[in-house]
């Protein structure tokens, strides 16, 4: 038998992973499922209603990469594609993108033409960021910060300006902590090989790519013809999660809901006790952990405290989505994705995503506003109520958007801990995690987003990632 912690994406995919690769038939193994809460989707939530969707955490999905399109084989492979809602290259969502400065909305350049011209609140044009880089001596690194590599190689605007609120967008970090192998692990090896990034692209792009081949479905092979921008699905995306919970329970996964486990203990190389809250224990042969780093270092402190160290040393922010929906026929807003603010304005807002431009079947105007991350405790202490941060969004909205409209409706979520923060030096924690694991013969595997990345195509391609590794030993 072996089992999985956690219901959300992670876990769910990691059972889906195990059916695929026929873990479960070959060798009789029953598989268990463990949530600790009532709900399998994680962070993924949607509130629907006839005339609007609220999106409580992912709405979107990227399509590029070989990440991206792993995800969408699953999409097809689970009877999705159908259900699909792509934004292409033409749509405002795709071209509109701000940030807001100076008490100002900035659009920022969305083709060539304009990394050519004087954009506000550029001083230059962004081309002479290129020049910048190529003048710029190296500076031998095994790590650094987002913010400070794209600060030294193209300059303090576009670490501000770009980067900064582009992070806060993702994942609602400090630019100044998060390790720039996050982002751009190839573009700092440019620069640590060949002493500036432009000079390392230019060398790579005569070489021929070893990268991982995948067999792409015809919905993956569709969105690279059609050049998707990002995609959702219609009636919101917490119908992936759903189809994906449905997949497993028809082939007979065993799925336990308000099913927490208190503590893990390993018995040998091939038996673990799982203890739960209500007295009673399960014997697997392996675990697959999809459950938040700190929550896992909980559950293995007594019996390896060291393991538990390295887990509980990756942190997490804390992150309050507010959900608006203006029901009126008046357009409130310029078609676009929405807007970023940089954490140099010090607003107590993260961004506003333009959800009626973005997502389908919207009526009147619906927005999300981002707030907290990093700052969460920062700006709004530890008592923080749903009635005031509601307050809070609703000010900024009529002071940056001008909407004087009250909303017909609305939702506030504080989302504890939602989001890892990859500070410097996280991969080589992970790899510390990992090596503990193996070093010491423990049947435990580790998945998602407190080790290999953060979006929905990263939690989904570590699933499938670890469970072939397993399947190879």
């Amino acid at each position: 038998m072996a089992a999985i912690l956690g219901g959300g994406l992670g876990g769910l995919s990691t059972g889906y992973y195990l059916l695929k690769n026929n873990v479960t038939s070959n060798n009789n193994l029953k598989l268990f499922l463990l949530e600790a809460t009532n709900y399998c989707g994680g962070w993924i939530k949607s509130i629907r209603t006839k005339d609007y969707i609220f999106e409580q955490g992912p709405r979107t999905i990227r399509p590029k990469g070989i990440v991206g399109l792993n995800t969408l084989n699953m999409m097809q492979d689970l009877g999705l594609s159908e259900h699909i809602a792509p934004i292409k290259p033409g749509h405002p969502a795709a071209k509109n993108r701000m940030i807001y400065v100076n008490n100002t909305l900035h659009l920022l350049p969305s083709s060539l033409k304009g990394v050519f011209q004087r954009n506000d609140p550029f001083s230059k044009p962004l081309i002479y960021a290129v020049f910048k880089d190529l003048k710029q001596p190296i500076k031998e690194m095994k790590d650094d910060s987002i913010y400070n590599f794209v600060e030294r190689r193209f300059g303090k605007e576009i670490a501000d300006y770009a980067i900064s609120p582009m992070i806060c967008g993702i994942c609602a970090g400090d630019a100044k902590e998060i390790t720039v192998k996050f982002l751009m692990k190839t573009l700092f090896e440019y620069e640590q090989n060949h002493g500036s990034v432009m000079k390392g692209f230019m060398k790579s792009i005569f070489k021929t790519k070893n990268g991982q081949e995948l067999e792409l479905s015809e919905l993956a092979r569709k969105a690279q013809e059609e050049k998707w921008n990002v995609y959702t699905i219609k009636g919101g995306l917490e119908t992936f999660p759903t189809i994906l919970h449905e997949h497993l329970k028809e082939n007979n996964v065993n799925i336990s809901l308000n099913s927490k486990v208190e503590e893990i203990e390993f018995i040998d190389s091939s038996t673990v006790k799982l203890k739960k809250g209500n007295g009673e224990t399960l014997s697997v042969s392996h675990v697959y952990s999809s459950i938040p780093s700190h929550a896992l270092a909980k559950l293995v402190q007594k019996q390896h405290p060291e393991l538990a160290k390295s887990l509980g040393e990756i942190p997490f922010v804390t992150v309050a989505i507010v959900n608006l929906y203006f029901a009126t026929d008046k357009p409130l807003i310029s078609p676009a994705f929405g807007f970023l603010v940089p954490p140099i304005e010090n607003s107590p807002i993260l961004g506003v995503v333009f959800d009626s431009c973005c997502l389908p079947d919207q009526k009147g105007t619906v927005l999300t506003v981002m707030l907290g991350g990093k700052w969460f405790e920062e700006k709004f202490g530890k008592d923080i109520t749903e009635k005031r941060l509601l307050e809070i969004a609703t000010k900024e909205i009529d002071s940056i958007l001008n909407i004087k409209d009250k909303p017909a409706a609305h939702n506030v979520n504080i989302l504890n801990k939602c989001i890892p923060q990859y500070v410097i030096g996280h991969y080589e924690r992970v790899d510390k995690i990992r090596d503990y694991i193996q070093n010491n013969n423990l049947p435990i595997s580790v998945i998602g987003s407190s080790y290999d990345g953060i979006g929905v195509n990263d939690v989904i391609y570590s699933a499938k990632t670890q469970v072939e590794e397993d399947c190879v030993k």
